[in-house]
């Protein structure tokens, strides 16, 4: 491992360390995006669709990125948690074969970056969910760098595995930072799904493509759409 990786490695162990469980995501996003010099992380479980929670973003443009992937069902974080194995976005502004969607959205709402990279948190041969890296420069990491953040990545699962029982038992809303954002775009998109699906008699996984498409067609994003579902308002899907 090389010094800046172990470097990173102990940032997250120390971020994680004596924090209240509902912190230690956000702490380890910020330890994660200063161990390894790129310009926002974010944090997921269970990441392969429709099993999936964010944790914490360190910004709004990580936020966005994985609002992206989460409304159309593809980017670099979802195959990262489907494959187990890194996936590398050197130029975001030039790859447009691999996920033609999930591309055209984000070199559209997200002009400022320039590489994404996503790598895969495993719990023994599970994949736990997946930690994306954002910078605002291509190629930010190379092959060596890409190699050495999965020592960090490493990190990351050891870090909330201890805390992830708050996020897949029981029925309310997961206790993490911050909370709103949380809410806002993943817990209460379940809720809608779950409305919808009774309301169209329907299965859950129809409602949520419906509501994708929805966002897509229009242009808003899912926690709008989300939001009309959950105050029963006659609008589409």
């Amino acid at each position: 491992m090389t010094a800046k990786a172990l470097k990173a490695v102990r940032m997250v162990a120390q971020a994680a360390a004596g924090s209240p469980g509902e912190e230690v995501p956000r702490r380890v996003c910020a330890a994660v995006r200063d161990g390894l010099g790129v310009d926002g992380v974010t944090l997921s479980l269970l990441t392969d669709t429709p099993s999936r929670q964010l944790l914490a973003a360190s910004d709004d443009a990580a936020l966005l990125l994985e609002e992206i992937q989460f409304t159309v069902l593809e980017g670099p974080c979802i195959s990262a948690a489907r494959t187990g194995e890194p996936v590398a976005v050197d130029d975001l502004r030039q790859d447009r074969a691999r996920w033609p969607l999930f591309g055209a959205m984000a070199r559209e709402k997200l002009p400022g970056v320039g590489s994404v990279y996503a790598l895969p948190l495993f719990f023994g041969d599970y994949v736990l969910g997946s930690v994306d890296l954002l910078a605002t420069r291509p190629r930010a990491l190379g092959e060596d760098a890409l190699e050495q953040a999965s020592h960090v990545a490493d990190a990351v699962t050891a870090a909330l595995v201890p805390t992830r029982e708050m996020l897949l038992t029981g029925n309310d809303a997961p206790a993490w930072e911050p909370e709103q954002v949380v809410r806002a775009h993943w817990f209460d998109t379940w809720r809608a799904v779950g409305a919808l699906a009774a309301r169209r008699r329907i299965s859950p996984e129809d409602a949520l493509a419906l509501m994708r498409a929805e966002a897509f067609r229009t242009g808003r994003s899912l926690p709008d759409i989300t939001t009309d579902i959950l105050r029963d308002r006659p609008r589409r899907p």
